[in-house]
């Protein structure tokens, strides 16, 4: 298992991308829309580090100041497999895992409640969670 990434919400996608890009000079990778919550999500990365920002927006979210760490992810084997595990150890399911065009990715909390993504790169089509 590898820590790869910091998910934060915010309330205003634009004003968080112009901040983090012009303000604290990263680069924005990526920006798509989620379809599984109906928001939108954005990558972001500083010049010469390998830690990511992940930039979260959801529609009617009860946004208050506190609530900004959305999620920590990391880049797994197996996803399911690693749920279950986590499961045992006193994190619950938050979500079923989604067969993305991308990745394989499912979500537990953690016993504080703090979501943890565990995802894993396609490396081809055909590939499913066991």
């Amino acid at each position: 298992m590898r820590f790869i990434y910091t998910g934060i919400e915010v309330k205003d996608m634009d004003r968080s991308i112009k901040f983090y890009t012009e303000g604290l000079g990263m680069e924005l990778l990526d920006r798509h829309p989620i379809p599984a919550t109906g928001g939108e999500v954005a990558g972001l990365k500083s010049k010469d580090s390998a830690q990511l920002l992940e930039l979260n927006w959801y529609p009617n979210a009860k946004y208050s100041a506190g609530n900004e760490l959305d999620h920590l992810a990391f880049e797994v084997d197996d996803v399911d497999q690693e749920i279950n595990r986590l499961v045992h150890l006193g994190a619950k399911p938050a979500r079923p895992t989604e067969v993305r065009p991308k990745y394989i990715v499912g979500f537990v909390s953690d016993p504080n409640g703090i979501w943890i993504e565990l995802f894993k790169e396609r490396t081809s089509p055909t590939d499913r969670p066991d």
